[in-house]
């Protein structure tokens, strides 16, 4: 009875017992659900892309034949590197370091600026090489209009575009907070944090849709 007193009075003093007291960052799990729903998104795109090929496989047959294979992957190889850089700044964020500490030719010293810097530019190189495959692709006839395949292939690769370039413009922000606050706080890391797993989203996004149009075909 005695015990059963002292840890009543315990739990009036220091209140009811809690849990731990870390959680996680609501932020990242925000993230992690709006990117659950963009996957269901890209789900619905195979499934059209898939439907329609099985209508249609003799246009298939005919059409790809006209994709530059050798440049689209060499622009994929271009995307999936600049997720490396991207994971590089991810760590320098959250040993809280913004920016590099030694010259710019000292990569050791780079910060999460310098990375997320690369993995810019790595991004907008794959933009422009998907506009020229564009541009190649309307010389041969094949434009969203012209036919099923067309419609398929312009629709599938032009959405994930448009994420990758979402995903660009978040770079832009987040390295530009960096030229703007004085400390860097843990605010900032999370953001650069969360921008990451978009990145690594759209890559492993492409991964699966190069494999789908450039070589089942």
């Amino acid at each position: 009875m005695r015990s059963v007193a002292t840890a009543s009075a315990t739990t009036r003093t220091l209140g009811p017992a809690h849990g731990p007291a870390t959680r996680p960052n609501m932020v990242s799990v925000g993230t992690i659900v709006w990117l659950g729903s963009e996957l269901m998104f890209f789900a619905g795109l195979f499934a059209m892309y898939f439907q329609i090929r099985s209508l249609s496989p003799e246009l298939w047959a005919e059409q790809t034949a006209k994709l530059n294979v050798p440049f689209a992957a060499l622009n994929a190889f271009v995307l999936l590197v600049s997720s490396v850089w991207c994971q590089l700044g991810v760590f320098k964020a959250e040993a809280g370091k913004p920016k590099r500490s030694g010259r710019l030719w000292q990569f050791k010293e780079w910060g999460m600026r310098e990375w997320y810097v690369v993995t810019y530019l790595f991004g907008a190189f794959f933009i422009g090489g998907q506009v020229f495959e564009y541009a190649e692709l309307t010389s041969e006839n094949v434009t969203l209009s012209s036919d099923r395949y067309g419609s398929v292939f312009f629709m599938t690769t032009g959405f994930h575009g448009m994420h990758v370039t979402g995903g660009l413009i978040a770079f832009l922000l987040i390295i530009g907070r960096t030229f703007t606050t004085r400390n860097y706080s843990h605010a900032q890391a999370i953001g650069a944090v969360v921008t990451s797993y978009y990145w690594h989203f759209v890559d492993v996004v492409w991964i699966a849709l190069f494999s789908t149009i450039y070589l089942l075909k």
